[in-house]
Formats: structure tokens, sequence, C-alpha cells
């Protein structure tokens, strides 16, 4: 990985970028629901106002927001609200139940919404042992199977995630064991998954596996590891903002620089943070 000798890492404020993982959560206008297992609060909770000022500071024009499982599990209604005050710069990740109909699903698109999440980090692996179905019917559509897990539940994921012929999404790195370092058998699973070319990791989350707080330098050498394996074409930058439950202190800006160290050719970051957005989830390359 590249170091700071040589890195003008503050151009990439002015660069063009798509922030493909960020909340929101706007429980004064769009309340939790009332059996939510966690309520996000202070400085957790991020409006589509306060999102809008942070992505005019750092130059993002367009955003992938993912809807929380925190606050909202499968009411969409904040998320859809905002893509649809968004003027098309924002489009979104859903939840949605194991039964959802292509039509449920369809209406989902039709609002803005490229994928659907499932997260096994919060509900757990064995919630989706049968979700094959749901994944075909997002296959049908053309639309994203986001999957978010850690660790060794990777390997009990994998015939879900390998038997869909849904396009797939690999959340935050794939959450991997720092402490089991970059040959456990869940990463190189994971790994081998990105070399078939039929998956996009979001290089996003850092702070969520590494052991060292920021700038997580034992993250590094993952993130190198999935641009090698999934190519830079098929990867992603995300900024998890607002940043849920993070166990030391994040800010937005030191992420977009750190991102800049680590990758220091302008031409790699624009592949990565622009142009690879833009094909995979629809948006206009220009307002």
């Amino acid at each position: 990985m590249a170091q700071d000798a040589g890195t003008d890492a503050a151009s990439i404020f002015g660069e063009p970028k798509v922030d493909c993982h960020c909340h929101v959560l706007d429980p004064a206008i769009h309340p939790y629901g009332a059996d939510t297992p966690y309520r996000p609060e202070g400085q957790e909770i991020g409006t589509p106002a306060q999102m809008r000022q942070v992505f005019e500071t750092y130059g993002v024009q367009r955003a992938l927001l993912v809807q929380p499982n925190s606050g909202y599990g499968y009411d969409n209604s904040c998320l859809l609200a905002a893509i649809a005050a968004s003027g098309g710069r924002w489009r979104g990740v859903a939840t949605a139940p194991r039964d959802a109909s292509v039509e449920d699903l369809g209406r989902l698109k039709a609002a803005g919404i490229v994928g659907v999440a499932i997260n096994a980090t919060f509900h757990g692996v064995d919630h989706y042992r049968d979700w094959a179905p749901l994944a075909d019917r997002l296959a049908e559509l053309d639309l994203f199977l986001q999957v978010q897990a850690e660790g060794e539940q990777w390997l009990a994921l994998m015939p879900l995630v390998r038997g869909t012929r849904a396009r797939l999404l690999i959340d935050h790195c794939g959450r991997p064991d720092a402490a089991a370092g970059l040959g456990a058998p869940a990463f190189r699973a994971l790994l081998d998954l990105g070399r078939e070319g039929r998956a996009i990791a979001k290089l996003s989350g850092y702070a969520k596996f590494a052991r060292e707080p920021h700038p997580c330098p034992d993250a590094w050498p993952f993130v190198r590891a999935l641009v090698e394996a999934f190519g830079p074409r098929n990867c992603v930058w995300g900024s998890d903002w607002p940043f849920l439950r993070a166990p030391t202190r994040v800010d937005y800006g030191p992420l977009l620089t750190l991102f800049a160290r680590l990758f220091p050719d302008p031409a790699l970051r624009r592949t990565m943070m622009w142009d690879n957005p833009i094909r995979l989830f629809g948006f206009a390359a220009a307002d």
C-alpha cells in the first residue's frame, strides 16, 4: 500500500465520487419501529439534510443508500423518501422479507432500489437458510443481493451466495477476521468468488473488522487482496456514514484521505469511485 510521500490526498475531495454505502436515519420524521432491537441516537442519526451537507463539503455527487436494520427493519419509508427527493442523485439497497413477491420487488426497483440486503451479522446465518427463492426473484428483476457477513459466517452462506443467479454485492470488505489473516478459509472463499467475476466488493467498513483504530492499518492487506481478486472494475468505495455502532471515532474526510493514500493513482480511484457505480447502479453521469 502507498504511503503519504508524494500523495496529495486532499485532491480526492475534488474528484468525482459516488458513496456506495451510507445510511439515512431521521426518526423525527420517520419514527423507528416499536419492536426494533437497536435505536440509533445522537451522532448515529444522519438525516437527508445532514447527508447533503457532508456530500457538498467533500464533493460527493451520487450515493447508494443502504437501508439500516437498526431502527427501521423492513420499513423502507425513510430510505425511499430520501431517494425520491434526491433528483436521481441517490439510489438505494432496501431490506425485504423472505416472502417479498416479484411485484413487491418491482415496486422497489421503480422507486430507485437496485438491490436487497441481507445481514447475517445482525440476524445470524440461520435466519437466511431458506432465502434462495427471494434471491432468485431478485435475479428475475436484475437486482443485486447485497450480503453482509463476517468471518466464518461466509462458509455457511456460500451455498446461498453461489446458488443464486442474482448479481452480488459483498458488503464491508466481507468483514474478515483480521486476527485469522489472509489465509483464513472464509476469506479465501470470498476471494475465489471475486475471481469468478460475478460479485462486486464494497471497500468500506474498515472499522467493523480492523483491530486497530483509524487509519486501520491491519485492514489494508485485506483491501489490497480484494482489489487484486475482484479486479478494480468490480470494486466500489463506501463510507458507512453516519457510522452506526462504530467502536471508535470515524470521520468522513479522513476516510477519503485514507483511500487516496491507499490508491494514489487518480485513474484507479476514478474507476472505483465513479465509473463503476455509474455503470453498475444506473446513475446518470451528468446532472
